[in-house]
């Protein structure tokens, strides 16, 4: 039976990456933990004896794979995490921690975290209101919002 999972390239600190994340979804957890060997002879790569190279973990139920691949290819927009919550104060929640200690927020509800990781943090209610008779005005609204306001959102449905 085939696995899927998406696989984030990191340049290093992906432990500490994969306990933040875990600390921030329920249904979340560290499955695997793949380390340098400690031996003495050549091991492809820079990273030293015990450092992790490949960390698996749970977010929200959903596989996902951190790899220490060195600076190579940067994290950038193109791939997000995204995460659909219920309410204003889980929004909040996520958004708040995300963007501590040297993440950044963006526009339309995504942000970055200090390992350059995207997400995008979208209320339940969007899809609903964007789909509603004044979902263009709901899109504007979302247009001119970093972090999404919910109450802002509907406001806009209502008119």
């Amino acid at each position: 039976m085939a696995m899927v999972r998406t696989v984030l390239w990191f340049d290093g600190h992906i432990e500490e990456a994969a306990e933040f994340y875990t600390s921030l979804l329920p249904d979340s957890e560290i499955t695997s933990v793949m380390r340098h060997p400690e031996r003495d002879d050549p091991w492809p790569g820079d990273g030293a004896p015990g450092e992790a190279i490949v960390v698996d973990l749970m977010l929200g139920g959903v596989p996902f794979q951190l790899l220490n691949g060195g600076g190579q290819f940067p994290q950038s927009e193109a791939v997000s995490i995204a995460v659909t919550v219920d309410g204003q104060a889980e929004v909040d929640r996520l958004w708040d921690a995300i963007v501590a200690d040297g993440g950044a927020e963006s526009m339309c509800g995504w942000c970055r975290d200090r390992w350059d990781v995207s997400w995008q943090v979208i209320p339940r209610q969007l899809g609903e209101l964007m789909q509603g008779a004044r979902g263009s005005e709901v899109t504007r609204a979302m247009l001119g919002m970093r972090k999404l306001d919910v109450a802002a959102l509907e406001a806009a449905a209502a008119g």
